[in-house]
């Protein structure tokens, strides 16, 4: 499970590109590609390195006008539905 103090990157095995202000991201294993918007594409942009969960949800805060709670249910959301198709490390 993932937690605010989970330390979050993205696998080693997939291959992205920014398209604009989306990603896309391609699972060379299984020949499975994921869009994101721009938000979710901001935050795959800042998961390139390590980042804490807490980190993320700060610096989304900072950057977008959105409660707190939104947010976290938000981040929550996709890094579980990334960490499912094995596009994201999760440590912690």
């Amino acid at each position: 499970m993932i937690s605010s103090s989970s330390r979050i990157t993205v696998a080693k095995r997939q291959v992205s590109s920014n398209l604009g202000d989306e990603a896309v991201i391609l699972d060379p294993k299984s020949g499975a590609y994921y869009g994101l918007n721009d938000v979710g594409a901001y935050i795959w942009n800042l998961i390139q390195q390590p980042k804490l969960v807490n980190e993320i949800r700060e610096t989304i805060l900072k950057e977008y006008e959105v409660n707190p709670e939104e947010c976290d249910r938000d981040l929550m959301e996709l890094l579980e539905q990334l960490k499912a198709q094995g596009l994201i490390e999760v440590k912690g």
